[in-house]
């Protein structure tokens, strides 16, 4: 990769964890419930350039929360786990950029989807993961009287993952059905 176009992977990453950052500000609906609309431009991101680029935008998204005050803080591991492992865990997508690329160029549409519907779903689930154990650890002293801290974590934590798939999907979907050289940058 030249000079040059290297240059332009770390303006994208740049400018895609500050999309995502921006989409983080769309107001929760439904309190800790809400889908992480930033989620969608990072995956988008990591099925465009990579693994590589595709946590470096995800590590970038995790840092803006910390310059905006977007952190809720209990402890160093819970900030560590939740703003750090679990925001960088989005470039996983990256992990089927060739794939989807490839399928793009040979005109296979369905399994370009498919690939690019993998990374996503590999992204999205690892990172609740990570809030799942978070939210055990450090968030289950907030659970109902009488629900579980792992029952707690996991219907907060599945529901927002489950919502943030879904959107994520379909944010994939609609970019590969009408604009699919988008996943294909050009190498200048």
């Amino acid at each position: 990769m030249s000079p040059k176009s290297n240059v332009t992977c770390l303006i994208e990453a740049a400018i895609f964890a500050a999309l995502a950052m921006v989409l983080s500000y769309i107001p929760d609906f439904a309190s800790w419930f809400t889908p992480s609309f930033g989620a969608i431009p990072i995956v988008l991101y990591a099925l465009r350039r990579g693994l590589k680029y595709g946590l470096l935008a995800s590590l970038i998204w995790g840092l803006l929360h910390f310059i905006l005050g977007k952190v809720y803080y209990l402890s160093l591991s819970q900030v560590l786990i939740e703003y750090i492992l679990a925001f960088v865990s989005m470039g996983l997508a990256g992990l089927f950029a060739n794939q989807v690329q490839a399928a793009i160029k040979q005109k296979k549409m369905k399994s370009a989807i498919s690939s690019a519907f993998q990374g996503a779903t590999l992204a999205v689930l690892v990172r609740y993961i990570w809030h799942y154990i978070a939210g055990v650890i450090f968030w289950g002293s907030y659970a109902p009287k009488g629900m579980s801290a792992f029952w707690y974590s996991f219907t907060v934590n599945g529901t927002a993952g489950l919502l943030t798939l879904i959107f994520v999907l379909i944010s994939v979907y609609i970019l590969l059905e009408t604009q699919s050289k988008f996943f294909i940058p050009s190498k200048r």
